[in-house]
């Protein structure tokens, strides 16, 4: 019998648990870690990134004192036991995206020149699944409950959201019906319709105008990301999925209605929890609503949906509503925080290795104000992250500090449209959370350097 300490004992993570019948169905185990672990790199790094519609309640949402001291506001109390794994973010906005609305969750995590350019332009999510996808059976989930993605391709093109809690669960961790030999041809099946379809184009496109040949690339590059996929979904197929116990199923894999808004957040975000802890994927985005919409949150008496309220007009009980339907999403997420808490890999808490992005494109909803946007940074403690502080980007800009007055609304409401500090770019956050992610880059977007006030 080898001795332990001469390690020739180890094996694979993979080889490992097919052997056990259930590949990949459990976390990262220290029978599965060779000696002197923590001088390696084999941890495994997460992210997820959860969006808000339509702004906040800005009066109600905003934190006034920087640094370590700051009090929670109205809407964020729900968060003040996580103190030590947060950091509220104050004062970043995207450049390109001022003035276009309605365009605020397809750029929050691209940085893209919507309005300015036909295109889009590479989701940060998908800059750290080009790195993760070989450890996991899913580069990324795309998650949305009325259909609007956060992730973008490389070319710009939006990938699909899944918004049915039970289509979601049964996707990742139920084998399709049929078999392996079935699925498999399937797969092959459609990857002849995809090599067909490259082939004809590339013999069109010899005969196409400069313009039109652009619009060709566009589609055939929409087609070889499901090619790639394809193949990705082909490799895995001998790979047993993970086996959730029956009462973990009867929990998750239910159709659940918007009208139940809590019990949906939080089955949503059980299925991120489980995605991780299961290593099906360790990079996710959530929608928590399109921002013509946002959902109403009726269990707590709140009937309008997220939009209508965002257009108060400073009607009270419209305001009053929205902080309502803040606070209320802050819990949820909050549970979020919790559950990545208590859930365990060989590593520690989940939290330790999982960044969660939270917030909106948009800050001040009524005249679609998206400077000064409501962010939360929480977790990745264990990738280099630090937090317990209000990182107050309106206080930089001036050698005296930022004096917030949310008495005067018209004032706050003022720097939702135009920012205190224009160097504070969203994309330097989410540079710097690539990096984290060991994406080799020194630009992100429109970046001009990472946000030390959150490194370790």
């Amino acid at each position: 019998m080898a001795h332990f300490l001469s390690q020739n004992w180890l094996i694979s993570r993979r080889h490992a648990l097919r052997g056990l019948g259930v590949s990949l169905a459990l976390p990262l185990l220290d029978c599965m870690r060779p000696l002197g672990a923590a001088e390696t790199k084999s941890r495994a790094k997460r992210s997820v990134f959860i969006y808000l519609p339509n702004g906040v309640n800005t009066i109600d949402f905003q934190i006034t004192q920087p640094g370590a001291d700051y009090k929670f506001s109205k809407s964020l109390l729900p968060l003040e036991k996580h103190r030590a794994n947060i950091t509220p973010i104050s004062g970043l906005y995207h450049p390109h995206g001022l003035g276009h609305h309605h365009n605020c969750s397809s750029i929050w995590l691209t940085g893209g020149k919507i309005g300015q350019s036909e295109r889009n332009t590479i989701s940060v999510d998908q800059l750290m699944a080009q790195v993760t996808a070989p450890q996991t059976r899913y580069s990324s989930i795309e998650m949305s409950n009325q259909g609007q993605s956060l992730a973008y391709t490389a070319d710009g093109i939006g990938l699909p959201a899944q918004g049915n809690p039970g289509v979601v669960f049964r996707e990742m961790f139920t084998a399709p019906q049929g078999g392996i030999v079935k699925q498999r041809r399937g797969l092959q099946r459609r990857g002849s319709i995809l090599d067909a379809v490259l082939g004809e184009a590339t013999t069109l496109g010899d005969q196409l105008g400069q313009e039109d040949r652009g619009r060709l690339e566009q589609y055939l590059t929409s087609v070889r990301e499901v090619e790639v996929r394809t193949q990705r979904a082909d490799k895995w197929l001998d790979t047993p999925r993970p086996t959730v116990d029956a009462a973990v199923q009867s929990q998750l894999n239910r159709d659940i209605a918007l009208d139940r808004l809590g019990e949906y957040l939080r089955t949503m975000y059980d299925i991120i929890v489980l995605a991780f802890q299961t290593d099906m994927t360790r990079v996710a985005t959530f929608s928590t609503g399109e921002e013509g919409k946002g959902p109403a949150v009726p269990e707590i008496g709140v009937k309008q949906d997220r939009h209508s309220l965002s257009h108060h007009n400073a009607n009270p009980k419209l305001m009053q509503d929205l902080t309502a339907s803040d606070t209320f999403n802050i819990q949820q997420f909050s549970y979020f925080l919790d559950r990545l808490s208590q859930v365990k890999d060989a590593d520690g808490p989940l939290l330790d290795s999982t960044m969660a992005l939270y917030g909106s494109g948009m800050a001040f909803g009524h005249s679609h104000g998206n400077a000064n946007l409501p962010l939360i940074l929480a977790g990745g403690g264990g990738l280099g992250l630090k937090h317990g502080r209000h990182v107050d980007f309106n206080a930089k800009s001036k050698p005296e500090g930022y004096a917030y007055n949310l008495d005067i609304h018209a004032k706050h409401y003022a720097i939702c449209h135009n920012p205190v500090n224009n160097k504070a770019h969203l994309s330097n956050l989410l540079l710097t959370m690539a990096q984290k992610m060991d994406v080799k880059t020194e630009k992100f977007a429109d970046s001009t350097g990472t946000v030390s006030e959150v490194l370790a």
